[in-house]
């Protein structure tokens, strides 16, 4: 029997992976709207394996925008992008300088509105078979690769009072990072459809 370095067959990995991609997939619709209320922004949630993680960023410090927050690759739409995927792609090429094809996304989450800063996210997802070459810019201090499961377990309620709101919050834990805002409801949409698909 063929097996992983933490002893894990390598056919159950695969038919893990295989569950999760199901799970997530979904129709892509990556058209522009524009409702004139907030700015429009994508990002990429790239998943890997062959034991499931999550690559995150910590911005820099010094962006006017989420300084120092962990996320997801991406940024703004741009108008001479065609659509808000092509935004998530050329925004992840940029930022971490890897390289993803319209053909590799999977599905996409719910768009979720950022509290400070007015923008509307549309999360699309990949899933690739290894961690891709990374080459951050300097709008990132860092690229962290974090185990998936572990991290979805570690989801609790965002109790800090500056960051209540009308929406539901949310924290999730890996080392000494927190992950909330707009980064955490879109890792809680994913732990719903991996636990409704009793992969958690």
């Amino acid at each position: 029997m063929i097996t992983t370095e933490n002893n894990k067959p390598l056919d159950s990995i695969a038919l893990e992976l295989e569950k999760i991609q199901n799970a997530l997939s979904s129709t892509v619709n990556a058209k522009v709207y524009d409702d004139k209320k907030t700015k429009l922004a994508a990002v990429l949630v790239i998943i890997y394996g062959p034991e499931p993680s999550i690559l995150m960023t910590e911005r820099s410090k010094t962006m006017d925008c989420h300084a120092g927050e962990i996320s997801f690759p991406g940024g703004r739409w741009q108008h001479d992008d065609t659509d808000l995927l092509s935004t998530a792609l050329r925004e992840t090429r940029e930022e971490i300088g890897v390289d993803v094809s319209r053909e590799q996304i999977i599905g996409q989450l719910k768009p979720v509105t950022t509290l400070n800063s007015g923008f509307t996210i549309a999360p699309f997802i990949t899933l690739q078979e290894k961690v891709p070459l990374i080459i951050p810019n300097s709008e990132i201090e860092s690229v962290l690769k974090i185990p998936l499961i572990p991290l979805l377990k570690t989801m609790d309620g965002d109790k800090d009072p500056a960051h209540q709101s009308i929406q539901e919050m949310f924290t999730f834990k890996f080392q000494n990072y927190l992950i909330w805002g707009a980064s955490a409801r879109m890792l809680n949409q994913i732990t719903m459809m991996l636990s409704s698909n009793g992969l958690l």
